[in-house]
């Protein structure tokens, strides 16, 4: 591509203004087929040089894509057009802050999983599967977690979600359960032995031939 708006970014060869500008139009009006569109000008830059830089992770980086362009399909109206500026700027903000929602997921799951291990070997209830406090890489442990959640006294899991995935401080989180601090703990505690008891973590090689 070339002509008015072909500068460089990142890797990503900008479509002329004129053409985006009627492919945008097109997609405005229903026409599905101008996202798919978008998508050859701009899925593979967007990838290779926005998302798997900052999520390694192949398959979430391939969501995240999808994910991109589906959000350009529910959100167009809200698209505005800066004068000479191209809507790739729109899609790569787009794509880095779902990037970072994804990473953040990441880690606030991780650390469900490591401070649950915390309490659980503080209390003597450690597992004796040495793979087990490894760092979660897939959606499917994220997936395990979040039903284990679910399976738990609601007051249990409740408790979990704000001191270990929202990372609240133990006064803010008595105060949300309408608790004292020192109730709090006694809850905390239990919810992660709960948890524990809930949380059966696959590899997801056990069900394979």
């Amino acid at each position: 591509m070339s002509g008015s708006g072909g500068a460089l970014t990142d890797e990503a060869e900008l479509a002329p203004l004129p053409d985006e500008r009627a492919v945008v139009e097109r997609l405005r009006q229903g026409d599905r087929a101008a996202a798919g569109t978008l998508y050859v000008w701009y899925g593979t830059p967007l990838f290779r040089e926005v998302i798997l830089p900052r999520l390694p992770n192949r398959e979430q980086a391939e969501d995240v894509l999808r994910d991109t362009f589906r959000a350009v399909l529910e959100r167009i109206e809200t698209y505005h057009p800066d004068e000479n500026k191209s809507i790739y700027f729109w899609l790569r903000r787009i794509a880095i802050n779902r990037t970072t929602d994804v990473h953040r997921a990441n880690l606030r799951t991780k650390k469900l999983e490591a401070a649950i291990e915390a309490e659980a070997r503080i209390h003597g209830a450690a597992s004796t599967d040495a793979d087990q406090g490894r760092g979660i890489e897939s959606d499917d442990t994220r997936e395990q977690i979040e039903q284990a959640l679910q399976r738990l006294n609601p007051r249990y899991a409740e408790a979990l979600r704000l001191r270990l995935l929202r990372e609240h401080s133990r006064e803010d989180c008595a105060a949300r359960m309408g608790v004292t601090v020192g109730n709090f703990d006694v809850i905390l505690h239990r919810a992660s032995a709960a948890f524990r008891n809930a949380y059966t973590p696959t590899t997801g090689h056990a069900s394979r031939d």
